[in-house]
């Protein structure tokens, strides 16, 4: 797949972020590899501190990286934060921003964040076999939906968001308008 540019939310201009894309790298029965490029003034992002890999609530407070994955045919959803410290973060929905469950699969998603210059790379690989609900035989036939998106959040606390569409009103990455991206749910 191609890169795939994130929006700035209108009501969160952003100076410092300069664009953000996301390549879905590769859909396979259990895996998801996404690869997220952040450009602009590096230097002014308020990025936390490396940290173990581990389950963290709220990352989506300060800077983080972001995908939700829905189906065509039911209202539950997964949403995945990714942190620049490594740690993550995944939950399961029943419907929007109901019944939710934070889910600690095995293996965890694995984040790896580095810096080249103007730009933060970051490369998520998300084991979607260690999901319950995520599957080979529970995606097999079904169209995937997929919202992609990142929070930022500068050296002074101004947070902008990030997405590939964004639905009217404030910033909502649950939204069903937000997932923009399909996917045939026949991995091979």
């Amino acid at each position: 797949m191609h890169a795939t540019p994130l929006l700035c939310h209108p009501s969160t201009p952003d100076n410092i972020v300069t664009g953000i894309t996301v390549d879905v790298d590769s859909l396979t029965s259990d895996l998801l590899v996404l690869d997220y490029r952040i450009r602009g003034d590096i230097d002014r992002l308020q990025l936390p501190a490396q940290a173990a890999s581990k389950f963290q609530d709220l990352l989506w407070q300060q800077t983080c990286l972001e995908a939700f994955i829905g189906f065509g045919d039911s209202d539950a959803y997964f949403e995945f934060n990714f942190s620049p410290s490594s740690q993550w973060a995944v939950y399961r929905f029943g419907g929007y921003r109901q019944n939710v469950t934070s889910l600690n699969p095995l293996p965890p998603p694995r984040v790896i964040v580095r810096r080249h210059g103007d730009e933060l790379e970051a490369d998520v690989d998300i084991h979607l076999g260690a999901i319950p609900g995520l599957t080979a035989s529970e995606i097999e036939g079904r169209e995937l939906r997929l919202a992609l998106s990142a929070v930022m959040q500068s050296d002074q606390g101004v947070i902008s968001y990030w997405a590939l569409a964004h639905p009217p009103g404030k910033p909502d990455f649950h939204h069903r308008d937000g997932f923009a991206l399909r996917l045939a749910g026949d991995p091979a």
